[in-house]
C-alpha cells in the first residue's frame, strides 16, 4: 500500500470530485480511497464488506471524515473508530460544511484530531486541502502501528 494513503469519507459526489481534484492538484504521490458512508469507512478499516481481504493493519495516514452521511453519520463513525483497537489512534480530520458549535464540540469529544470547515471558493478549498495533505502526510508523525486483537 502507498504510504501516503488518505481515506476520504464523502457521500456528496460534487464534494468528492472537488476534494479529489484539490488534493491531487496540491499533492503528488498520494493514494485516495473514497468511502461514501460510515459503514464503508469501517469496512475499509477492518477489511470487511466491500473491502473484504484488505489488510486491516495497513491504515491510511489520515481519514477526512464528513459529518452528514447516509446509513451512519460521521459522529457515529468516529465513535466506532475510537472503539476499534487497531484503528483507535488513526488521525481523523472532520472535513465538513457544518459550522454548528455542537458538531465541533461533539467531534472533539469523540476524539477528532482536527475540525476543518470546507471553504466555499475553489481556490481556498485547494489551499486548505493542500495544507491538510502536507501536514498529515509529510509533517505529522503517525501513531505506531497496532496489531489486531484476537
Amino acid at each position: 500500500m502507498n504510504k501516503n494513503t488518505i481515506l476520504l469519507a464523502e457521500d456528496n459526489y460534487d464534494d468528492e470530485v472537488l476534494t479529489l481534484r484539490a488534493l491531487k492538484k496540491g499533492l503528488s504521490d498520494i493514494d485516495i480511497v473514497v468511502a461514501r458512508n460510515g459503514i464503508e469507512v469501517l469496512d475499509y478499516l477492518c477489511g470487511t464488506g466491500t473491502f473484504s481481504g484488505r489488510d486491516p493493519t495497513e491504515l491510511p495516514k489520515v481519514l477526512l471524515l464528513d459529518l452528514k452521511m447516509p446509513m451512519m453519520d460521521g459522529l457515529e463513525t468516529l465513535r466506532r473508530i475510537r472503539a476499534t483497537d487497531h484503528a483507535s489512534l488513526l488521525p481523523v480530520v472532520i472535513l465538513t460544511s457544518s459550522d454548528e458549535r455542537s458538531d465541533q464540540l461533539d467531534s472533539y469529544q469523540l476524539g477528532a484530531n482536527s475540525y476543518v470547515r470546507k471553504p466555499v471558493r475553489f481556490d481556498e478549498f485547494v489551499k486548505a486541502a493542500t495544507n491538510l495533505g502536507i501536514y498529515w502526510l509529510e509533517i505529522n508523525q503517525a501513531p505506531p502501528k497496532r496489531t489486531l486483537s484476537a
